[in-house]
């Protein structure tokens, strides 16, 4: 034993408080149904994402939601709408008196149901100047829950995400988006309002739909429904014709893909939305890149090369005749005419236009030269 044994330390070491987790017991738990603004498509307390490239009409979209929320129109896809309600926009990209204002005259919206949250006033730390700026998150969901409540809203729209998030947070970092949409979900969930996020679409090679909106993949990762706008399959050199389509769907089934095209207004210098109904295709078709080969595969095209093999040259009118009997319009009939490269030739009193396939040797005798289907029909 030493005989200059260490002093004893009888320092008393404070153990951290423990912690303790808060269970919920299941039986305890009041079941209760989603409570949707859209029936299937946009839910009160939840958030969702809206996806698609410039000059397809996403605002627009929106604007004409917010006009069916203030008003309770009927939706798009016959459902009836609910009793009016209020909707804040959160836009930092268009003007409200020359851009939004117009959008929401086309689409017939109560303007005294709707509100713009612009910015944030206040006074800057340190100096005690008033200070302005834009909203911001997760900084100003304060704010943005005290809009929500004062207009009785039942959807908020922020266009876009990313001209909205505080300098702090790394969009592509899927801890920071989580961190900074955390708190509006919350927002959502105690003000029982939809809340959309407007995303552009990035350049990448995908043709997963989920994976191609601007940023983390946490963004639609927190989103209980997803959506994107394309170019309609039809037409996909219009750019003023496009399909919004179903990319997640966590708490109901997918919705139908429903198509639309924007309609300008020469009195108020603007476009609005008109409804087409729906169509069949994906989120993930309508990205998926469309190579002349598949083009020619679609189900129409496929129907009318079988008829013209089957027939030979045919009268125009039988054509059209067949094709609605099979559930053919015939816009989508004189389309697919263009893809399969269907050759043209009118003739005879009264005058009469025949297709025929440009591999299939011309039957008539008039003299008269197929010609390659026009851009406009005669």
């Amino acid at each position: 034993m030493s005989p200059n044994p260490s002093p004893v330390d009888d320092t008393v070491v404070a153990l951290p408080p423990r912690k303790h987790g808060a269970l919920v017991r299941m039986s305890d738990v009041k079941p209760e149904h989603v409570d949707w603004v859209w029936p299937g498509r946009l839910a009160r307390g939840k958030l969702h994402v809206l996806d698609g490239d410039p000059g397809l009409g996403k605002s627009t979209v929106t604007v004409d939601w917010a006009a069916r929320v203030t008003t309770g129109k009927p939706w798009p896809d016959g459902q009836a709408g609910g009793d009016p309600a209020g909707v804040v926009l959160i836009s930092v990209e268009d003007g409200l008196a020359d851009v939004i204002r117009p959008r929401l005259d086309a689409a017939g919206a109560d303007l005294d149901r709707v509100v713009a949250l612009t910015d944030i006033r206040g006074t800057a730390p340190g100096t005690g100047q008033p200070d302005e700026r834009l909203p911001e998150l997760p900084t100003d969901v304060d704010v943005i829950r005290d809009a929500l409540l004062d207009v009785n809203a039942a959807l908020l729209v922020i266009d876009p995400l990313m001209a909205c998030l505080a300098g702090s947070v790394n969009a592509h970092r899927d801890q920071d988006i989580r961190r900074a949409l955390a708190p509006l979900v919350r927002v959502a969930e105690e003000t029982h309002t939809a809340v959309v996020i407007v995303r552009h679409l990035t350049k990448g090679d995908s043709d997963k739909a989920i994976y191609r909106g601007g940023g983390s993949i946490g963004i639609i990762g927190a989103a209980r429904l997803g959506y994107t706008v394309a170019r309609h399959p039809e037409e996909p050199d219009n750019p003023h014709r496009a399909v919004l389509a179903g990319t997640k769907a966590n708490i109901t089934t997918m919705p139908a893909s429903l198509g639309y095209h924007l309609v300008n207004d020469d009195d108020l210098g603007c476009a609005h939305v008109e409804w087409e109904g729906t169509v069949d295709c994906t989120a993930n078709d309508l990205l998926r890149p469309t190579t002349q080969a598949q083009a020619a595969d679609d189900p129409t095209t496929v129907w009318l090369r079988s008829y013209l093999a089957e027939h030979g040259d045919s009268p125009f009118d039988e054509i059209r005749q067949a094709a609605e009997e099979a559930g053919i319009a015939e816009r989508t009939l004189r389309r697919a005419g263009k893809r399969a490269g269907v050759l043209t030739q009118r003739a005879g009193f009264p005058a009469c236009t025949t297709w025929r396939l440009p591999t299939t040797p011309a039957s008539s005798q008039s003299g008269h030269r197929p010609e390659p289907m026009p851009d406009r029909p005669h």
